[in-house]
């Protein structure tokens, strides 16, 4: 199941199952967003779904910008890759809003420092955009560094959690 709804940062959506959302971001193209889901749990797609997690992130979505920055941790996300990459991208879910890291932080935290590069990987590869909050993460000199939907919407973000 898929919603789109309109932000001021652009058209955001998501994609989810029957217990929790399964890719997200700012575009309205669900069929390229799909891709990003990992091919075991695309197949979940398949079956018949409630739309009750869809509602929950779309809430959350709205929350967001309406000022509560924390809605989207609410949010049941499930992502698949290797141990390292799954436990990143739990990592980044504790990474609060308004106190960006850099990816040598994000990799200490990860629970390994020389990894800064997996670290980055994780944040590229990445399915669940805002939940999944990987525009937390900057380079070391505290430059914004990439983000799959555009650094303007990457600070957009930053800027709004700064608040």
């Amino acid at each position: 199941m898929h919603t789109t709804i309109d932000t001021p940062d652009g058209p955001f959506t998501i994609i989810a199952d029957d217990r929790s959302v399964l890719a997200s971001g700012w575009t309205s193209d669900a069929a390229a967003l799909g891709e990003l889901i990992h091919p075991q749990l695309r197949a979940r797609l398949q079956s018949p779904a409630t739309d009750r997690v869809a509602r929950q992130a779309e809430q959350a979505v709205r929350a967001y910008y309406a000022g509560d920055v924390d809605a989207p941790s609410t949010v049941p996300v499930q992502q698949r890759s290797g141990p390292y990459r799954e436990h990143a991208w739990e990592t980044l879910r504790l990474v609060e809003p308004g106190t960006p890291v850099s990816y040598a932080e994000f990799a200490q935290r990860s629970g390994s420092p020389a990894a800064v590069r997996a670290a980055a990987g994780a944040c590229a590869k990445n399915a669940a955009a805002l939940f999944v909050p990987c525009h937390r993460v900057l380079r070391t000199d505290g430059t914004l560094g990439g983000f799959r939907y555009g650094v303007d919407i990457k600070r957009s973000l930053l800027d709004r959690e700064r608040r």
